[in-house]
């Protein structure tokens, strides 16, 4: 069990991604796809909202040993979660009428 850094929730390793620092005075952080890079690791689940409270709660930094540049981290999870998957809306059922009143 891995703890992610962002919602502080406890995930199996195969559901989290690794991430460590890479570089000298402000290091990078990389994900560890094959998760066997060497050094410290921290742990986030795949969804942005995971990322967007790691970096409000400054998590990369406390983790990773100052590390601050996540910019690697957002892009590999811009290609891993689909665009559409911000709402869980089951297909054909809307949440709401179209004109907004109820039947």
């Amino acid at each position: 069990m891995r703890t992610c850094i962002g919602c502080r929730k406890q995930g199996k390793r195969s559901e989290l991604i690794r991430l460590v620092a890479e570089g000298g005075g402000s290091p990078v952080v990389l994900v560890d796809e094959r998760r066997r890079m060497a050094g410290r690791g921290a742990w986030l689940h795949p969804s942005s909202s995971c990322l967007t409270l790691a970096s409000k709660r400054r998590a990369f930094a406390r983790a990773l040993a100052g590390a601050s540049e996540a910019t690697a981290v957002e892009r590999y999870l811009a290609t891993v979660i689909p665009p559409a998957d911000t709402h869980h809306v089951e297909a054909g059922k809307p949440s709401k009428s179209e004109s907004g009143l109820e039947n």
